[in-house]
């Protein structure tokens, strides 16, 4: 999985010059896309073998709140949020950048060193065109039909289960609409090193300060925060980044009784498959962490 670069640059007989990258390990990603073939018109799926510099490389949890509106999305966070975790401790451990951004809650990070570590990095002296605003498609899906109907929010609990789930929301003093004010406690954040940041100037500014040419989204939702946010993927996609989604560490807001009428998890798969054929790569978070894919409980049989 991981093997030790060697990185010298030789000068005449005797200069031994180290260059960037000498002695860190060289993290192996194996990234998925799909292609279409000409022979059938069909998209298939392919992989390329990239070695990626720990200290290129940065992570981004993407809106990990600590509550949602949708009781289902907070069941299936919490699933996953573990191993998530898992992932950024190694990738952290590696020497990789890891940036939190729990949209809309910088209030609770006020003093807090890793947001404090955000504002204080200088401003990028170049920023792409509208890097602070959401991003809603790229030229490459200007022509292909999303593949699934969200316009209702995505929202696919059970009527009074979800009546219940707000009802305990109001009586926690939090808006059943937006009841988010901090990322899940689940997945931790190194006040020494880590960034936090909901802002894409501000993720932008990192990234250029610490010479990152990677980037690996994680978090939720993926067919809404994960691909359109400021730091999103196609920002990051259309303004140069080697930008993945870690695509077992995600999850979408898509409800089956919308088109195309297929599971949650159909749904979930059918917007990875869009990203990788228009937007960007994935990876799976076995290729930073022991053991395999994560799995949903609910399809491991």
């Amino acid at each position: 999985m991981i093997r030790i670069a060697h990185a010298f640059c030789f000068v005449g007989l005797f200069c031994v010059i180290p260059v960037v990258g000498f002695g860190e390990n060289l993290m192996k990603m194996d990234l998925r896309y799909q292609v279409i073939q000409s022979s059938d018109n069909e998209y298939r799926a392919e992989n390329r073998n990239e070695d990626w510099l720990p200290s290129q490389t940065a992570v981004i949890v993407c809106d990990v709140w600590d509550y949602h509106h949708c009781y289902n999305a907070v069941k299936r966070l919490e699933q996953f949020a573990p191993r998530l975790n898992e992932v950024i401790v190694e990738a952290r451990k590696q020497g990789c950048v890891v940036i939190h951004a729990p949209s809309d809650c910088m209030d609770a990070y006020e003093n807090h060193p890793a947001r404090l570590r955000a504002l204080n990095t200088p401003k990028a002296k170049v920023l792409p065109e509208r890097i602070g605003e959401w991003c809603k498609q790229i030229p490459s899906e200007e022509k292909v039909v999303y593949p699934i109907d969200q316009t209702d929010g995505g929202e696919d609990d059970d009527p009074q289960e979800h009546a219940k789930w707000a009802k305990q929301l109001e009586q926690a003093g939090r808006d059943p609409r937006r009841p988010w004010r901090e990322q899940l406690s689940t997945v931790k954040i190194d006040p020494n090193i880590d960034y936090i940041t909901d802002r894409g100037e501000e993720v932008w500014s990192i990234l250029e300060s610490r010479k990152i040419k990677n980037v690996i989204l994680t978090g939720v939702h993926v067919n809404m925060c994960v691909l359109g946010r400021p730091f999103g993927l196609r920002q990051l996609s259309k303004n140069g980044k080697n930008v993945v989604l870690m695509r077992d560490m995600t999850d979408s807001m898509y409800n089956p009784k919308q088109w195309p009428y297929v599971s949650h998890h159909e749904g979930t798969r059918r917007i990875i498959s869009h990203i990788e054929r228009h937007v960007c790569p994935t990876v799976t978070s076995d290729q930073l962490i022991d053991g395999e894919p994560f799995l949903w409980p609910d399809e491991q049989n």
